[in-house]
C-alpha cells in the first residue's frame, strides 16, 4: 500500500493479465457481525482485511468475541446474541457505515451500554433514521453531537416493543434496513415486520444481506421491496464455515481496465457472473457501453470492444458504488452520458457527485450534476488536462480516477492520499500496475562517488513517490560475493565465469532485506571488503554487461529512483531527472567513520580517506563507463546537507519536470 501524501501516476498505454480481488466489504463486515451474534464458531476464507474489517473486528472482540487467525482462515466464536449489558463500550469505527449502522442496531436491540463514535466524515453521515425506528422497540439511544447523526450514546433497551411493524425511511441508506434485519432476530420472540417507507435504494445490497441471514439460519419473508417479515423463533446459528467473495464494486475498476484499453484482455479471478452482489450488474453497463465481457461462476475477462465506448443513460439505483466508475468511463465515450438516481453519492464518505464533478473538470471534462444525477461529458483529444485528484479520503474516488491515466493524450495523473484505498482495497494500486503498460515509465537518476550518501538519498527518494528503487551498486556487491563463495578470483581472467554465475544467480530486494538464492546476505555485502569487491568486478566489461538487463528490468510503475556510477550515463540515459551526487573526501570520510564505528568496527580516517581516493581514481580512469557526471545532470554537493534537505532539493527539481497539473476545477 502506498503510505504517500501523493501518487504521480505516468500515461498507461495498455493493460492485459490476470488480477486476484480482495473479499467484498460489503459481504466481509456482515459475514463478521453475523457471525459474532450467532451461537457457536464461524471459519471464514477469504475476508478483505481492509481499515473497514479491522475496526468491526476489534468492535466485536470488546464485546466479547473470541477470534482467531490460522493461515488465511479467520475464526469466530459468537456471543449467542447475549452481551453483558453492565460492560460500557467505546467504539471507534472510522469511516465505516457497513460497521456503525449494523452495530449500532444490534448493540441497542441488545442492551448494551456503548458509545458509537468515528472519524469526522463518518459524524456528518445521517444516522437517524435508523435511530428512530430504533427508539420504536423502546431503545434508548442519544445523539452526543449533532441531532441525526453520530456519536451516539447507547443506554439500553428495557423491553423491545414488537407488538407493531417497524418503519424505517429505504430512501437515504440502504444500510438502515441492513442494521435491522440483522438486529432482530435477536429478539424474534413473535414475527417481526419491518415497513420501508419510501422507495428502497440499494435493493443489491439488501438482497445480500438477506442471502447471508438465511446462511446463518434466518429465512426472512419479503413482501416486494416494502415489507419484510422476521419469523418468531429466529436464532443464529452458525453455518461452519463461509466463503467471502471477491468484491464486486472492486472488479468495476478492471472491467472498466479491460474496456477502455488496448492489449489482449484483462482477466478477473473470485468474482463471476453468479455472485450474490449486485454490483456484478455492472457487467451489463458495461456491455452497454461497447465492452466485449465473458465471465463463468468465479471469473470474467474483459476486452475493448466498440471504441470510443458508447455513451450511456442509466438509473443506478441497481449499482450505487459501481456506479461511479461508470461516471470515469464515460470521459471515454462518444458523447455525453448521464448517471440518474444517484442520491445515495451524498451521503456516503464524502458528497461523491460533488466531487466526482469537481475532479471530473480538472481533467478537463464539462460535468453537468442535479440532486440526484451526473451528466459527463467526454473529453475530446487534445482536451486533457494533467491533474491533481483530490480524493477527500474516498478509496473509490482514488480507484476511479486511477483510469483517467489512460487518457489520450498521455498526460500523467496525480492522485493525492492513495492510502485511502485501503478502507476496501489495500493494495489496488500495486494490483493495477501489474497489469498496466507504460511507455513512459519515470525514471529518477542519483550517481556519484563512493561514500557519498547516494543510496541514502535515492531511497529516501523513492520512499517519498512510491517509486521502485534500484541499488545498483549492491547487484555488483552481490555478484563479487556469490563469485567468493564459488571459489572464483575477481581477476579479469574469471571475468567470463563472473557474468555467467551473475545471470544464474537469484537476486531480490526485499525491504531492507536482500536475497541471494533465498540466502540473506544484507550484513555481508556491506562490508568494507565487499565494497572494494564490487569495484574490481565493476571494471569486467562482461560482469557489467550482464547486469544491464537485470537493472533495467527494475524499471516498473509507476517509477523508479536507481543509484550508483552510472545510471545515468550508461544505463538509463533518457532519465527525465539526472543527479550528481558529491561530498568532499574529507566529508565522506567522516561519514564512513561514524558508520563504521557505531557498527563497532575499527577504523582511521587518513585510512579511509586513502580508500576512498583511491577508489575515485580507479571509478573515473576505468575503460568502462567511468565515473562521470552525464552532462544534463543537476550537480548536487551535500557536503553541508542534511539527508532531509537533500531529498526537498531532489524533489523540487523532480516537480519541476512535471506538466502543470490542474488542482482546482
Amino acid at each position: 500500500m502506498y503510505s504517500i501524501p501523493f501518487l504521480d501516476m505516468p500515461a498507461l498505454q495498455s493493460a492485459q493479465g490476470v488480477v486476484h480481488l480482495p473479499g467484498s466489504k460489503s459481504i466481509s463486515n456482515r459475514v463478521l457481525l453475523l457471525a459474532a451474534l450467532s451461537k457457536g464458531t464461524t471459519q471464514i476464507h477469504d475476508l478483505l482485511d481492509s481499515d473497514d474489517t479491522r475496526v468491526m473486528l476489534d468492535a466485536l472482540q470488546k464485546m466479547g468475541c473470541t477470534i482467531n487467525k490460522k493461515n488465511d482462515v479467520l475464526e469466530v466464536t459468537g456471543i449467542a446474541g447475549q452481551i453483558d449489558s453492565s460492560i460500557s463500550l467505546d467504539l471507534f469505527l472510522g469511516n465505516a457505515g457497513t460497521a456503525m449502522r449494523p452495530l449500532t442496531a444490534a448493540l441497542a436491540i441488545m442492551g448494551a451500554s456503548a458509545t458509537m463514535r468515528g472519524v469526522t466524515r463518518m459524524h456528518e453521515r445521517p444516522i437517524g433514521d435508523l435511530v428512530d425506528a430504533l427508539r420504536q422497540l423502546g431503545c434508548v439511544i442519544d445523539y452526543t453531537a449533532n441531532e441525526g447523526f453520530p456519536p451516539l450514546q447507547l443506554k439500553g433497551c428495557p423491553s423491545p416493543k414488537l407488538d407493531g411493524p417497524i418503519r424505517v425511511r429505504g430512501d437515504v441508506s440502504s444500510q438502515f434496513l441492513t442494521a435491522l434485519l440483522m438486529a432482530l432476530p435477536l429478539v424474534a420472540k413473535q414475527n417481526i415486520t419491518i415497513e420501508v417507507q419510501g422507495e428502497l435504494i440499494s435493493k443489491p445490497y439488501i438482497e445480500i444481506t438477506l442471502n447471508l441471514l438465511a446462511q446463518f439460519g434466518i429465512v426472512v419473508k419479503r413482501d416486494q421491496w416494502s415489507r419484510f417479515v422476521i419469523p418468531l423463533g429466529s436464532q443464529y446459528i452458525s453455518p461452519g464455515v463461509v466463503h467471502v467473495e471477491a468484491d464486486a464494486s472492486s472488479a468495476s475498476y478492471f472491467v472498466a481496465l479491460g474496456a477502455i484499453t488496448q492489449g489482449s484482455g484483462v482477466r478477473i479471478q473470485g468474482v463471476g457472473l453468479q455472485s450474490i452482489q449486485g454490483d456484478i450488474r455492472f457487467v451489463d453497463s458495461a456491455k452497454q457501453m461497447g465492452a466485449h465481457i465473458t465471465g463463468g461462476p468465479n471469473w470474467l475477462e474483459i476486452k475493448q470492444g466498440q471504441w470510443p465506448l458508447k455513451s450511456i443513460e442509466l438509473d443506478c439505483n441497481h449499482i450505487p458504488d459501481a456506479a461511479m466508475t461508470l461516471a470515469v468511463m464515460a470521459l471515454f465515450a462518444d458523447a455525453p452520458s448521464t448517471l440518474k438516481n444517484i442520491g445515495s453519492w451524498r451521503v456516503k464518505e464524502t458528497d461523491r457527485i460533488a466531487a466526482m464533478a469537481c475532479e471530473a473538470r480538472k481533467l478537463g471534462a464539462h460535468i453537468e450534476e442535479g440532486p440526484d444525477w451526473l451528466r459527463i461529458h467526454p473529453i475530446a483529444k487534445g482536451q486533457w488536462k494533467s491533474a491533481s485528484i483530490h480524493t477527500y479520503e474516498d478509496h473509490r474516488l482514488a480507484m476511479c480516477f486511477s483510469l483517467a491515466a489512460f487518457n489520450a493524450d498521455q498526460l500523467p495523473v496525480r492522485i493525492e492520499d492513495p492510502a485511502c484505498v485501503a478502507k476496501t482495497f489495500p493494495d489496488y494500486f500495486e494490483t493495477l500496475f501489474s497489469v498496466c503498460k507504460s511507455n513512459t515509465i519515470p525514471v529518477i537518476c542519483i550517481d556519484g562517488p563512493t561514500a557519498s550518501g547516494k543510496g541514502t538519498l535515492a531511497w529516501a527518494v523513492a520512499q517519498r513517490l512510491g517509486f521502485n528503487y534500484l541499488d545498483s551498486g549492491a547487484l555488483y556487491r552481490i555478484t563479487a560475493l556469490a563469485a567468493v563463495r564459488a571459489g572464483l578470483s575477481l581477476q579479469p581472467e574469471q571475468s567470463d565465469a563472473i557474468a555467467q554465475l551473475a545471470t544464474q544467480s537469484k537476486i531480490q530486494f526485499d525491504g531492507e532485506c536482500t536475497l541471494l538464492n533465498g540466502a540473506n546476505i544484507s550484513k555481508n555485502i556491506r562490508t568494507e571488503e565487499a565494497g572494494m569487491n564490487a569495484s574490481k568486478v565493476s571494471s569486467m566489461p562482461a560482469v557489467r554487461q550482464a547486469l544491464v538487463d537485470l537493472q533495467h528490468s527494475f524499471k516498473r510503475l509507476p517509477g523508479l529512483v536507481a543509484d550508483g556510477r552510472d545510471m545515468g550515463t550508461v544505463i538509463f540515459p533518457a532519465s527525465p531527472l539526472k543527479v550528481y551526487l558529491t561530498a568532499s573526501a574529507e566529508e565522506r570520510a567522516q561519514r564512513r567513520y561514524k558508520q563504521l564505528i557505531s557498527k563497532g568496527f575499527s577504523a582511521t580516517l587518513d585510512t579511509l580517506r586513502a580508500d576512498l581516493e583511491a577508489r575515485d581514481a580507479r571509478d573515473m580512469s576505468r575503460s568502462l563507463a567511468p565515473l562521470v557526471a552525464a552532462q544534463d545532470a543537476m550537480q548536487l554537493d551535500n557536503s553541508n546537507l542534511s539527508i532531509n534537505q537533500s531529498v526537498d532539493l531532489v524533489l523540487s527539481w523532480w516537480q519541476s519536470k512535471q506538466p502543470k497539473a490542474s488542482s482546482q476545477s
